[in-house]
């Protein structure tokens, strides 16, 4: 598989001018949250390994890019939406490293009450919509999403993550039909990492060029090398001033690379060692760390306090998520309808 690089060559839209664009502060947050998302990953892949984890886990190790990058390049107001690798968002966002792990652990005290586990994170407060087990079954949903904040006449919008895999399903298409129709305020994003759980782009779609789908609704599309936060962030601003100032949708590929399986159960034989070390080489967590050192904006020991506290924070996590109380079994019948004496659930 060509590289991230060599595959976005051809969109010098997306390339950064200038690295000094960004101040300290951006770099900085970059930094901590990329290393928050890496390190809560590595912690929950051990912890899974342990069996103290159960059920299905997605890490994000290698697409921390594609969260920081969006976030920072966004508006308290706005929403996100993704699939089932849906940790990286949420932490990025402010979401309670504690309430997540509860989460993982089906903890009563989780973002979703212990219902969810690890593919169904929400947290209403930081405008996150969770992860959506179903594959591109949160594409309309994105949509509707920046649909209602057009309609109540705000100028806030939605970005939509969507795997690689996705968008050979009926519901992208009729998404991107209305979306233009509509000019709805929406940013699709495709996170190409690749494969599709483990099947190669190159095997299951003519068009390898995913940015290419979004042209033929006339959507701005582009693609973005996702290793690169700088390019994540600008990429992004641009399609939500467009969004914002009544453009409508635009259709990011993010080309980038999950260093671990489709799942905890996936061995990965169908990709060589030396293509995830070439992908390895390119890591947005180092390249942000050396812009940082290299500019001056912190020293070694600046960003070893950082990781020393991120540490502490998901030591933190764990304590919390293992002394939580599994949900009652009462559990079972709240949260399923607004109305609490729905006739369904009586006696």
């Amino acid at each position: 598989m060509a590289s991230v690089k060599e595959k976005a060559k051809d969109n010098t839209k997306t390339k950064v001018e200038s690295a000094g664009a960004f101040t300290k502060e951006t770099y900085l947050f970059w930094y901590e949250k990329m290393q928050l998302v890496r390190k809560f990953e590595e912690k929950t892949g051990q912890l899974y390994g342990q069996q103290k984890i159960k059920g299905f886990l997605h890490l994000y190790i290698g697409q921390e890019a594609c969260a920081a990058g969006a976030v920072s390049a966004l508006k308290k107001g706005d929403h996100y939406i993704t699939t089932y690798r849906d940790h990286g968002q949420p932490l990025v966002l402010g979401t309670d490293p504690k309430a997540i792990m509860a989460e993982m652990y089906g903890k009563v005290t989780g973002t979703s009450r212990g219902k969810g586990g690890s593919m169904h994170i929400f947290d209403k407060e930081v405008n996150f919509a969770g992860g959506h087990g179903i594959v591109g079954g949160q594409i309309p949903l994105g949509a509707g999403l920046a649909f209602a904040e057009m309609y109540k006449g705000t100028d806030n919008l939605c970005i939509c993550y969507m795997g690689d895999g996705a968008v050979r399903q009926g519901a992208l298409h009729e998404t991107f039909n209305l979306a233009m129709l509509w000019n709805i305020p929406v940013i699709f994003v495709i996170e190409n990492n690749g494969y599709a759980m483990g099947t190669s782009v190159q095997r299951t779609s003519n068009v390898t060029e995913l940015y290419q789908i979004g042209e033929s609704y006339d959507m701005p599309s582009e693609a973005v090398d996702a290793m690169s936060v700088e390019e994540v962030h600008l990429s992004v601003a641009r399609a939500a001033a467009r969004a914002r100032s009544g453009g409508g949708p635009t259709l990011l590929e993010f080309r980038t690379y999950r260093y671990k399986g489709h799942s905890m159960s996936d061995p990965a034989k169908y990709r060589t060692k030396e293509e995830l070390d070439s992908y390895k080489n390119q890591d947005p967590i180092q390249q942000v760390r050396e812009t940082i050192l290299s500019k001056k904006f912190a020293t070694e020991a600046d960003l070893e306090a950082i990781d020393a506290k991120l540490k502490a924070i998901i030591d933190e996590a764990v304590k919390f998520a293992e002394e939580s109380p599994y949900p009652d079994a009462s559990e079972a019948y709240t949260d399923v309808y607004t109305q609490t004496d729905y006739p369904f659930i009586i006696e």
